[in-house]
């Protein structure tokens, strides 16, 4: 390990896609003095899983000072308000709902959102699917971009849709201007010294390249943490049954949705991602519960592309997270340090948040493992707490038509967290105060777990006695809903602001 107090001379990135070169980008532009490179092969593809993103992307633009009328023309990128969620529910009523992301204005429109959801659990006939609740519901089924007019007084955060090896290529650009090395090659060997950091890696050609710390980008191998340094990995299958997808392009669309679509099919849930010069389209499946021809199949008569012209790939998942994200002179980054499967676009805000927590608690140790402990303790919470949400989607399923919704729906494999969130949901007279008060608000707030719960129609019976009284719904959601209609005039339509940003 990288002794105390000793700033490491050279750092080498091992891997590159957009993992390995977010990590160059923002290493090199914060320690200028340390000579960071960049290990990579023409010849390992990159997995390459989405191309969606949640706001974390657009902080770490802003955080390199780079301008979306940069890189999003490059990277054919649009923009995202958030998930739009299609058949998880067979609720009537409640057979879709939207996933926003924060925006100001919720301050001002959540409240009568859990006003509602208590009061409709009470039997009392009021609205409470969240679709009417949110800015950027409203934006995105009006097909408005996020981004407002200047004298609009409120923020809001968004992702991006984007191609990832594009990104990827961007970034590399932007990391060699700012002096990150990059270096062809292949790993063959990671030799260890005597204490068991890592010294050196031997290449297929017979190079060896050596540095003082190193950083884990090789995708689901993990060459050097779990390879090399035998960090043990722990698989989700207990409760994440998904282990495969398989993927398919179609043509772009003439308007361009701001926001990603999730459909529930069979056996797993399909993406339609839209970016500018297509539409990126997948199925992410259980292997256990069906075959990858069958899900090709299913994904074809889903798309409509069943003659077989535009050729799938397949993806195999390794669906977990590493126990030690850092041991000894190594941290692992993106695929190599985990996955969880991706239904909230997750895996990139994961990367991020790797990155930027270890530049802190290295500076912060003086450049040595002082704080090691506590990185792994936080950055394992951030998987445990985005495993807990993406589990709740198929435990609180409600279909029957096959074995694998009913096996998900049946699983009991579920975290204390994730138990106490629905025993909340069910017997809270305060969803939302006793999220906080419980400290179950960590990688998702309440109004994301709202969302999810509400949008699937889990309420008991309506009171057949109950009626709706003007104070409980009628006179509130006429206001709610004239606030945001107004809210909205102040937002331009998607493709023309894809266009004003030079995004063409």
């Amino acid at each position: 390990m990288v002794g105390e107090s000793q700033k490491p001379k050279t750092l080498l990135i091992v891997g590159g896609g957009t993992s390995g070169w977010m990590a160059a980008t923002l290493m090199a532009s914060r320690w200028p003095d340390i000579k960071v490179r960049l290990l990579e092969s023409e010849n390992i593809g990159t997995v390459g899983v989405g191309e969606g993103s949640t706001p974390h992307l657009k902080i770490f633009f802003d955080t390199l000072g780079i301008a979306e009328s940069e890189w999003m023309p490059r990277c054919n990128a649009t923009y995202k308000n958030g998930i739009y969620f299609s058949n998880w529910s067979s609720v009537p009523g409640f057979e879709r709902y939207f996933h926003p992301f924060p925006a100001q204005t919720d301050d001002l429109t959540m409240p009568l959102f859990f006003k509602h959801i208590q009061v409709r659990r009470r039997g009392s006939p009021v609205t409470p699917h969240p679709d009417h609740y949110f800015l950027e519901s409203y934006l995105t089924r009006n097909n408005l971009g996020p981004i407002a007019a200047e004298s609009f007084p409120f923020n809001m955060a968004y992702g991006y849709h984007f191609d990832a090896a594009l990104l990827g290529k961007f970034l590399a650009a932007k990391a060699e201007a700012l002096g990150v090395e990059r270096i062809e090659g292949a790993v063959s060997q990671v030799q260890l010294n005597e204490v068991g950091d890592i010294s050196r890696l031997q290449l297929d050609d017979g190079r060896t390249v050596a540095a003082d710390f190193f950083i884990d980008c090789t995708g689901f191998k993990s060459l050097l943490l779990q390879d090399a340094l035998q960090v043990p990995f722990t698989r989700y299958r207990d409760n994440l049954f998904n282990d495969a997808a398989v993927v398919l392009p179609t043509d772009a669309a003439l308007e361009i949705t701001p926001a990603t679509e999730s459909i529930a099919l069979s056996n797993g849930w399909a993406w339609r991602i839209p970016l500018r010069n297509r539409c990126g389209n997948g199925y992410v499946y259980s292997s256990a519960h069906l075959s990858a021809d069958q899900a090709e199949t299913e994904l074809r008569q889903h798309l409509g592309l069943q003659d077989g012209v535009v050729s799938a790939r397949h993806l195999q998942m390794k669906v977990g997270v590493v126990q030690k994200h850092w041991r000894h002179n190594c941290v692992a980054v993106g695929l190599s340090q985990g996955f969880i499967e991706p239904l909230e676009a997750t895996a990139l805000a994961l990367t991020f948040n790797t990155i930027m927590q270890f530049i802190k608690r290295f500076e912060d140790g003086d450049f040595s493992g002082r704080y090691q402990d506590e990185f792994n303790r936080e950055i394992g919470a951030k998987f445990s707490g985005i495993r807990d949400y993406i589990v709740c989607h198929y435990k609180v399923n409600q279909r029957t038509d096959t074995a694998y919704w009913r096996d998900n729906a049946a699983n009991n494999a579920l975290s204390d967290s994730l138990q106490a969130v629905l025993h909340l949901w069910r017997h809270s007279d305060n969803f939302a105060a006793d999220m906080r008060k419980y400290n179950l608000e960590g990688s998702y707030q309440a109004k994301s777990w709202a969302c999810l719960l509400a949008g699937y129609g889990l309420f008991p019976e309506l009171d057949a006695k109950a009626s709706l009284a003007p104070e409980n719904g009628r006179g509130e959601m006429t206001e709610l809903a004239e606030f945001i209609r107004r809210c909205g005039l102040n937002f331009t339509n998607h493709n023309q602001l894809l266009a004003a940003h030079g995004v063409t």
